[in-house]
């Protein structure tokens, strides 16, 4: 009787579906290493080998097979590069992002674990507009409001917005306001020593400044470029947010702000603003 390898050597069939999905498995994620490693900059067939340390024949049906579908380019004596399949999945998925929907998980977190409220905002022309607050559990009664606009000098939201300004921009904004008629109680040579300490730190404080006996913690969020598209703030009462605890918080604020803004892109890889000198960090008051 002549051997039949389907009857003695075929795996069980789910065995055989098992097998199959890891393989499946295993070509998706090479092929998702080889598009991050092109981004990186490998662009020749032997620089994603070694990189990846993928066999060239394995490694060359699997970037033809992704330039086939759009996901890399080739130009011969070039490279690989990135393909325009990328330009319309990263464009679709910044139409169906929206900012609110992608930190109220995070906001809500950062409300329980405080027991503060929680605001999200953004730049809108020389005011901040706030599209979510969260009520933490204290009983303490912050008059802001979804869909108000704030000043941008006093509130700890509005100074995380513009953290990546210069000075010039900075004493732009203040002049502003102080034409528009808002009281303030921080002089302009202050206020400036302080964004700068806030620019070095990476967060923001409202020290009782917009609302009598509220204190307030911010933090900015970035994108994908690294650019400031949004704030996160935790605000107190002033007896629930003595300096020390104001430190504490900063820390819970700028995780949460990194969190939110690695949902929308942003590494640390990302690209930043230009590094400005800062003076030396004071304390704050």
């Amino acid at each position: 009787m002549k051997f039949d390898p389907s009857i003695d050597e075929a795996p069980e069939e789910g065995e055989g579906k098992a097998r199959g999905a890891a393989a499946g498995s295993q070509t998706l994620v090479r092929g998702l290493e080889i598009m991050e490693a092109v981004r990186a900059g490998k662009s020749t067939l032997p620089e994603l080998a070694d990189a990846l340390g993928i066999a060239k024949p394995t490694l060359y049906r699997l970037a033809a097979t992704l330039v086939d579908h759009r996901y890399l380019s080739f130009t011969p004596r070039v490279g690989y590069a990135l393909g325009p399949k990328l330009l319309e999945l990263g464009f679709e998925a910044g139409r169906q992002m929206s900012l609110p929907r992608i930190a109220h998980p995070h906001l809500a977190a950062l409300a329980e674990g405080t027991g503060d409220t929680v605001h999200l905002g953004v730049l809108d022309g020389a005011r901040a507009l706030y599209l979510d607050k969260l009520p933490g559990r204290r009983r303490v009664d912050i008059s802001s409001r979804v869909g108000e606009r704030q000043p941008l000098r006093s509130t700890g939201l509005g100074k995380a917005l513009i953290l990546d300004e210069d000075e010039g921009r900075w004493r732009e904004l203040y002049q502003f306001e102080e034409q528009s008629g808002g009281r303030y109680g921080v002089d302009l040579s202050t206020w400036l020593r302080r964004m700068n300490e806030y620019a070095a730190q990476g967060n923001a404080f409202d020290l009782e400044e917009n609302e009598d006996r509220i204190r307030c913690v911010a933090a900015p969020l970035r994108d994908v470029s690294g650019k400031i598209v949004g704030a996160i703030s935790v605000s107190s009462a002033a007896q629930y947010m003595d300096d020390a605890r104001l430190h504490t918080v900063a820390d819970d604020v700028r995780a949460t702000a990194q969190a939110i803004s690695r949902d929308l892109g942003w590494t640390e890889r990302s690209p930043l603003p230009h590094p400005r000198p800062h003076p030396k960090a004071a304390s704050g008051g």
